[in-house]
Formats: C-alpha cells, sequence, structure tokens
C-alpha cells in the first residue's frame, strides 16, 4: 500500500491538492485504500482542461437564431425521444448550442 499511496502523493503534488491526504493517518486500511483508489482512478488531467476551458470567453457566431416546429412530449414514443436525445448529444459534441423557452397558461407546471 506504500507503493500507491506515494503514487497518489506524487499525482496530488502535480495538480496542487495534498490536502486531499491530510487525515490519511487516521483512516483504517480498508478507508486508506479506498481513499488511494479514488486519487489514482482521478482523471486530474482532464479536470484541470475542463476547468481552464470554463474560463475561455465564448464566441457568438453570426448564426441565424430561427424558431423550430414544436413537439409535444408526452405524444412521441420512446424511440422518437431516444432519436432526438442521440441528435442533442451530437449536436453538442459538435460544439453547438440550442435554446428551449417553454410557457404555458396559468397554474401549468414544468416537466421533464
Amino acid at each position: 500500500m506504500e507503493e500507491k499511496y506515494n503514487q497518489a502523493k506524487n499525482i496530488l503534488e502535480k495538480y496542487n491538492q495534498t490536502h486531499l491526504l491530510k487525515n490519511y493517518k487516521k483512516l483504517d486500511n480498508s478507508k486508506k485504500e479506498y481513499l488511494l483508489n479514488q486519487i489514482t482512478n482521478i482523471d486530474f488531467e482532464l479536470i484541470n482542461k475542463l476547468y481552464l476551458e470554463t474560463k475561455k470567453e465564448i464566441e457568438l457566431g453570426t448564426e441565424k437564431i430561427e424558431p423550430i416546429k414544436y413537439i409535444e412530449k408526452e405524444k412521441i414514443s420512446e424511440e422518437e425521444k431516444e432519436k432526438y436525445l442521440k441528435i442533442g448529444e451530437e449536436e453538442i459534441k459538435k460544439g453547438k448550442l440550442a435554446v428551449v423557452t417553454m410557457a404555458g397558461g396559468q397554474g401549468t407546471r414544468l416537466r421533464t
């Protein structure tokens, strides 16, 4: 377990997160092992990259915002819901975005 501890400590030092081992000595062996496994399985590089991406300014292009026809969720099949979910996921992966607005009459509740 000492080797795994050193591996975890090196990772945490690289990302300035050594405080995560602050109470390590107080843990029993099973909790120590659990903590070390979690630390060594975290993709700190990805987390850091994602964090840095949040600081970038978003450039909005000249794309038009256009309304689309609406679909009542209750009236579509599970297959159609899955189809639209996949389309949405693919568009997000491409870096595209969409705006959804919802409105209803008095007493309407929003549901997902």
